[in-house]
């Protein structure tokens, strides 16, 4: 309303500074009157008011007319052009009749997910129906799908359910410990570091067990038992293993802050020999631009992925195969090969250690 009302105001100066001045000249005399100042102190304080009193009483009695529009055609602006700009902006992004562009163009991808959730669902109430527990291959199943899901306690559960049976192995543990640590947004907590400790226990090579033990040792603030545990599973690596690239990166984090010098995988993975070069091409390889150096890896595995097609039984090279496909960044192929090392490893006990590296490699790469 005061916007709407036309009004003129008298701006005049103000009257309010001689009276200050002399209300200082009346304290001054106080202050001599009780010793604070002297009289030649005095003297020359009152000689400077008394001039300030002056020279404000010889300014003219200035006033000047402002006329008080205060913005009327603002606010008549104001009241036409926003009521409209938000009308325009409703009539094509937020009418109920009008389907959201990003919300329409996932209506496939919230289906399949609908449909997994189900899936999960009926999978979890039929093996709590179970009358014998369910077999610990579909509680596997239930955990890994629940991880990928984001329901992590879930995950847990599941992969609890397993361990609590004589057959679990290592990675039955790590799983159950990386669910736990994820619930957590990364924290290890003593039920995830117990998990931890049970797997180290059943495989002492188990890399998802070892890093997440050196988490949970940096966590606590032990960093040189963090950054040792992690180079020495490093140095224990066969060859070139997907895991060895988070183990290279977590260990030169914790060096960066006990001064230790920066790793290189190079150190710890050189190019194997056996995929089938000879002396003079690893010779040859040397003086190679990096483009023909790619190529020349790439024969290499070709020359391993021909020979498997006739030897498919060969575990080992199956997997060799996947952790080449993985340093070329083939992640598709390095998914194939060790699904085929994953398929011969039913028939080995369970105690073999090439169980939890497969299971570990395709967990890292899918």
């Amino acid at each position: 309303m005061p916007l709407l009302r036309r009004r003129q105001e008298v701006l005049a100066s103000s009257n309010a500074t001689p009276a200050v001045l002399l209300d200082q000249l009346d304290e001054l005399n106080r202050d001599l009157d009780r010793g604070v100042i002297s009289a030649a102190e005095a003297q020359a304080a009152e000689q400077e008011l008394k001039q300030r009193i002056l020279s404000e009483a010889r300014k003219p009695e200035s006033s000047k007319v402002r006329s008080v529009e205060d913005g009327r055609v603002a606010l008549l602006l104001s009241a036409i052009l926003v009521p409209v700009l938000a009308l325009s902006y409703y009539a094509f992004n937020g009418s109920p009749e009008v389907s959201g562009i990003a919300f329409a163009k996932r209506t496939a991808e919230r289906q399949e997910a609908a449909k997994i959730a189900d899936l999960t669902d009926e999978l979890s109430e039929k093996l709590a129906s179970d009358p014998q527990g369910g077999p610990s291959e579909g509680w596997m199943l239930l955990g890994q799908t629940y991880s990928r899901m984001g329901r992590f306690v879930d995950a847990a559960n599941a992969f609890n359910t397993v361990a609590k049976r004589p057959e679990a192995n290592s990675a039955v543990f790590s799983m159950m410990a990386e669910a736990l640590i994820n619930e957590e947004q990364g924290v290890v907590t003593p039920r995830a570091e117990a998990a931890i400790d049970s797997a180290i226990n059943l495989d002492p090579a188990n890399p998802a067990a070892i890093f997440y033990k050196a988490t949970a040792l940096s966590q606590r603030g032990e960093l040189r038992k963090a950054h040792d545990l992690l180079v020495a599973r490093l140095d224990n690596a066969d060859g070139f293993h997907p895991w060895m690239q988070s183990f290279l990166a977590e260990a030169n984090r914790i060096g960066v802050e006990i001064g230790k010098a920066p790793l290189s995988m190079a150190s710890f993975a050189p190019m194997p020999t056996d995929l089938g070069p000879t002396g003079e091409d690893i010779a040859n390889a040397q003086d190679m631009t990096e483009e023909d150096r790619q190529a020349f890896i790439r024969s290499m595995v070709d020359r391993l992925a021909t020979r498997l097609e006739d030897e498919p039984n060969d575990l080992d090279g199956w997997m060799r195969l996947g952790n080449a496909f993985s340093v070329l960044g083939d992640t598709s192929s390095a998914v194939n090969a060790f699904e085929r090392a994953e398929t011969l490893l039913l028939n080995v006990p369970e105690s073999d250690q090439r169980r939890s590296v497969v299971a570990n490699a395709l967990s890292g790469l899918r």
